[in-house]
């Protein structure tokens, strides 16, 4: 019983052994794809600002919110992506950082600083339609 329990256990071995160096079995994790990344070149829809009432703030970044620095909130791209933004209304462009998530409106595509709201020709109109360009991702 002994010698019989001793050549199955050789057979799993080898043959546990053999699958996995030729790739038999389940699939290994290595083979697995890995999650994408949000990846964005060009994105159009509506953008909104925020200003004096996060001023000083910490983001989602961990950096303290200034209402006057041309920043923006995104809800995937990562931080230090920089973004052109151009007003479809009055083609003023203006180049922002992601340092925040958001916005919170369902929606809107990107939530702005105020200085770049105010770059876009934006604050009194509140929202505006906008292009984001990908300039360049940390």
């Amino acid at each position: 019983m002994e010698r019989r329990f001793r050549g199955v256990l050789v057979v799993l071995v080898t043959v546990g052994v053999y699958g996995c160096a030729t790739g038999g079995g389940s699939a290994p994790a290595a083979r697995l794809a890995p999650v994408p990344r949000p990846s964005l070149k060009v994105q159009t829809g509506p953008a909104s600002w925020y200003g004096q009432a996060h001023h000083g703030r910490l983001t989602a970044s961990g950096e303290r919110f200034d209402m006057n620095a041309l920043t923006a909130a995104h809800p995937t791209l990562p931080f230090g992506t920089r973004l052109r933004v151009v007003n479809l209304d009055n083609d003023r462009k203006v180049d922002v950082r992601i340092n925040d998530r958001g916005p919170i409106v369902p929606g809107r595509i990107i939530d702005l600083s105020y200085g770049a709201a105010r770059a876009l020709g934006a604050v009194g109109t509140g929202v505006i339609p906008v292009r984001l360009s990908v300039l360049s991702s940390d």
